[in-house]
């Protein structure tokens, strides 16, 4: 009897460190002083004896790519982590492995939700992807109680085709913008905020 129980304490506790982890990470740019920002860019861009582009089609193309980038791996996450298993029954009650299929659907959940945002709001400034993805930015926040209801098993083929449906609409925006999004699954220590 005991095993059982120690074995629940240290899953709960695992999960519950991992998505502390992940929660907390968040863009350390948005916690630099706009000074050292600048700084920071500077030293990473080379310099250049041909003329440049102007700082805001720089700034844009920046975006573009941040943007890509985090849906990517998003799109990579949940399609690996959430849709794949859900598919291949391993949410349901009594199937095998059922548990760490969970564990990691909310590590990936909370994931996609963090990159997600991350490129909602390099999308901020962009014209094409704001207009883009206006109709579509309320879904992300339906990423928020995705593992709780997988959980209970409140989630069907047409909630997990919704989810599908906000990956493909981070897609469209950036493919209207010029930029692929291509999914990317990302590593289990960029899963769990490592």
């Amino acid at each position: 009897m005991r095993t059982p129980l120690r074995r629940i304490a240290v899953t709960v506790l695992l999960s519950c460190s991992l998505v502390a982890g992940v929660t907390a990470c968040s863009s350390t740019e948005a916690k630099r002083p706009e000074s050292s920002q600048r700084a920071a860019a500077a030293a990473a861009v080379p310099a250049q004896t041909t003329p440049s582009p102007s700082p805001t089609a720089t700034r844009e193309r920046l975006n573009r790519t941040r943007f890509a980038a985090n849906a990517g791996l998003a799109a990579g996450a949940t399609y690996q982590w959430i849709i794949k298993p859900f598919r291949e029954g391993k949410f349901k009650r009594g199937a095998d492995g059922r548990t760490f299929a969970l564990i990691k659907a909310g590590l990936a959940g909370a994931f996609a939700y963090n990159r997600l945002k991350a490129a909602q709001k390099n999308a901020q400034g962009d014209p094409i992807l704001e207009k883009a993805l206006a109709p579509i930015t309320g879904g992300v926040e339906a990423l928020r109680s995705l593992g709780g209801k997988l959980r209970r098993g409140q989630v069907d083929e047409s909630g997990i085709g919704g989810v599908e449906d906000l990956l493909n609409g981070f897609k469209s925006a950036g493919k209207e913008a010029g930029v692929d999004v291509v999914p990317k699954v990302p590593s289990t220590g960029q899963l769990s905020g490592g």
